[in-house]
């Protein structure tokens, strides 16, 4: 019968459906705010696994489209329309899960480099400190050597 799709096109249908669903609450989950390198990485990693599955998928998508498109061709109106409505819902949300994809990576990485430059500024601070400290800590000239003194003044 041309009117139904082949047995293929309903088993990918099914795949996809259930990998958009779970891509779906993956992204869905609240983001935590991290404030350690290592998590961010790894959440980033999961990220990028999710954009590569995605890429594998796109077979999967195009394979749907093009069979819609076939049957348009050999059906009625009303059943070719039904089809190009399901296919039209998960375009859309395939759309939308890649656009949160691109934009959760983007995100993630601004804040890890900031998050970075943070760390290092904290390093440069600590580090004067300690110095700050030694120096505080070193014997003042007496007071009768005034040259000594103006120059322990100068590197205050």
């Amino acid at each position: 019968c041309d009117s139904m799709p082949p047995a293929h096109y309903k088993e990918t249908m099914n795949t996809i459906l259930l990998w958009i669903q779970q891509s779906e609450t993956k992204l869905s989950m609240p983001q935590v705010a991290v404030a350690e390198y290592e998590t961010m990485e790894q959440r980033l990693g999961e990220l990028k696994a999710l954009q590569s599955s995605l890429q594998e998928q796109q077979k999967g998508l195009n394979y749907l489209s093009t069979t819609v498109e076939d049957l348009s061709k050999k059906t009625p109106a009303e059943v070719s329309q039904r089809y190009r409505s399901e296919i039209e819902v998960i375009l859309g949300r395939w759309k939308k899960l890649s656009a949160q994809l691109v934009e959760h990576c983007q995100k993630l990485e601004e804040r890890m480099t900031k998050l970075q430059r943070f760390q290092n500024d904290i390093k440069t601070l600590k580090k004067w400190m300690a110095e700050v400290d030694v120096f505080l800590k070193e014997e003042w000239p007496a007071l009768g050597d005034s040259e000594a003194l103006e120059k322990q003044l100068e590197q205050c």
